[in-house]
């Protein structure tokens, strides 16, 4: 018989209660909200940190989104800078990129935390993502964080349900990876092409569509929407002025991906074992 999400709730609760004092990465998307939200119920404000990182490849509204959650829920919370673009390891957009990024943060936020008197870093990892490409998972792991949605048996659909249930916004919020997640593994990520994908999915949101990815190749800016939407984005005369808007960002051609929007896109067809390979 499959396990009640609740009892998964209980574990949680529990094992937070057992850590007595947390840092959380917190980025403001569905899974940290959630754990942070977790985290202060089950220990209380004074016994938890919300850390958020910035850099160029975070848009500002979700820094201003998860300032504005985290003041919500009575949380202390905390921003720092990260600079992972100066990295060459990561600038040059390795299939293990996320490695670098999270090993820097993850380093920084495990001395914040001894510093503090935190006694563990916490990310917001759901149990789905052991199914997916994770190199970034795999220095919070070596940083010593840990995963209490996962460690639980959470799984994305649960979060989700539970943050519905207690009234956080982003109960439906779409995944919101970081800007760099546009570029192709090999191109160089620069802060130029983070603020033209920045601003390109800034004219898609205005037009009302809230999952969107667009893809940065070049001179090619490859427009994912979800399936369901790729009529009526067609039918509804929106494409003209997304060409034309694209286009004066710097894109040569705008294309609009007819598989329609899937997450991690540009993983497909990677050689998942070099995954591990970090380094």
């Amino acid at each position: 018989m499959p396990e009640d999400r609740f009892e998964k709730l209980a574990r949680l609760h529990e094992s937070l209660r057992q850590m007595g004092s947390v840092l959380v990465a917190y980025s403001g998307g569905v899974d940290s909200a959630f754990l942070l939200k977790a985290a202060l119920d089950a220990l209380g404000p004074e016994h938890v940190l919300a850390v958020t990182a910035t850099s160029e490849s975070l848009v500002i509204e979700e820094l201003e989104e998860a300032t504005a959650l985290a003041k919500r829920l009575g949380a202390k919370h905390e921003i720092i800078r990260t600079t992972e673009l100066q990295s060459e390891d990561y600038a040059s957009n390795p299939v293990n990129r996320c490695y670098f990024c999270k090993g820097e943060l993850f380093h920084e936020l495990a001395q914040m935390a001894r510093s503090r008197g935190y006694r563990y870093v916490l990310d917001g990892a759901n149990y789905d993502d052991l199914s997916d490409h994770r190199p970034g998972h795999v220095a919070s792991v070596e940083a010593g964080a840990r995963s209490p949605l996962q460690e639980a048996g959470l799984t994305k659909d649960e979060i989700r349900a539970f943050s519905r249930e207690l009234g956080l916004p982003t109960w439906d919020k779409p995944s919101a990876p970081c800007l760099s997640s546009r570029v192709p593994y090999g191109q160089r990520i620069t802060v130029e092409k983070l603020a033209q994908i920045a601003e390109a999915e800034r004219v898609l949101h205005r037009l009302g569509y809230r999952e969107v990815r667009v893809r940065h190749h070049e001179t090619i800016a490859r427009i994912e929407l979800p399936a369901r939407q790729l009529a009526e984005f067609v039918a509804s005369g929106h494409a003209g002025e997304v060409v034309k808007e694209l286009k004066a960002l710097g894109f040569r051609y705008v294309t609009l991906d007819l598989q329609g929007f899937r997450s991690g896109s540009l993983n497909e067809g990677l050689q998942l074992p070099v995954v591990g390979a970090a380094r």
